[in-house]
């Protein structure tokens, strides 16, 4: 089974959430994530989307016959960025997963993101 859907999944996410109204700051946490969780999972996010473009290139540009190994590649690389982190692909989805029904767990994740734009 492949990972990579499960990992950058979460990007559409961030466009839509970037677009969204500002939720209230003053909306109660009732996720129970640690803030370094959150920091671990905000570090692989920025790993995983680095990975994630320089993989859909790779993919346009690799024949049929060999999409599967570019895509199993791919899948290493992105557990591998999430890992590295010091989060098991578990807890990364977990979180992502938080961040997707919980306000106040996306706002403090999108402002660990902003945190780290260049």
């Amino acid at each position: 089974m492949h990972r990579l859907k499960t990992i950058v999944a979460f990007f559409g996410f961030l466009s839509a959430a970037s677009l969204a109204p500002a939720y209230s700051q003053d909306q109660p946490a009732t996720s129970g994530i640690s803030d370094k969780k959150l920091d671990q999972a905000a570090a692989a996010i920025v790993h995983v989307d680095q990975l994630q473009r320089s993989y859909q290139q790779k993919l346009e540009q690799t024949p049929p016959d060999e999409r599967d190994r570019v895509i199993e590649e791919a899948d290493n690389a992105l557990v591998s960025a999430v890992t590295d982190q010091g989060l098991s692909v578990d807890e990364y989805d977990a979180i992502m997963e938080m961040a997707q029904n919980d306000a106040s767990v996306r706002e403090k994740l999108l402002q660990r993101l902003d945190g780290r734009k260049e």
